[in-house]
């Protein structure tokens, strides 16, 4: 499971294939992923603003910038952790 930590927050996430929303034929690649944000520091934190960026295996990119995540914009005080499940559809 892929993690970083910044200034006291963890990042952790989860990815799968979901072949069952999926279409290989018309390059349409069905994925699932779980993040968990975990405040190992000691002071409180807020995820206010997200930015992804998204490389397929032919390396087209795709900027994913916004408010919050999942319409939320989670407080967590230290030893607090937040997870959360969305999707990303890939061409290859």
């Amino acid at each position: 499971m892929p993690e970083t930590v910044t200034e006291g927050v963890r990042i952790s996430v989860r990815t799968a294939f979901v072949p069952e929303r999926s279409n290989p034929r018309d390059n349409y690649y069905f994925f699932a992923y779980e993040v968990t944000i975990s405040n190992e520091g000691g002071e409180p934190a807020q995820l206010v603003t997200r930015h992804w960026i998204i490389t397929d295996a032919e390396g087209h990119v795709e900027e994913v910038v916004g408010e919050g995540v999942v319409g939320e914009t989670p407080y967590l005080a230290p030893g607090e952790s937040f997870t959360y499940t969305s999707f990303c559809p890939l061409r290859t």
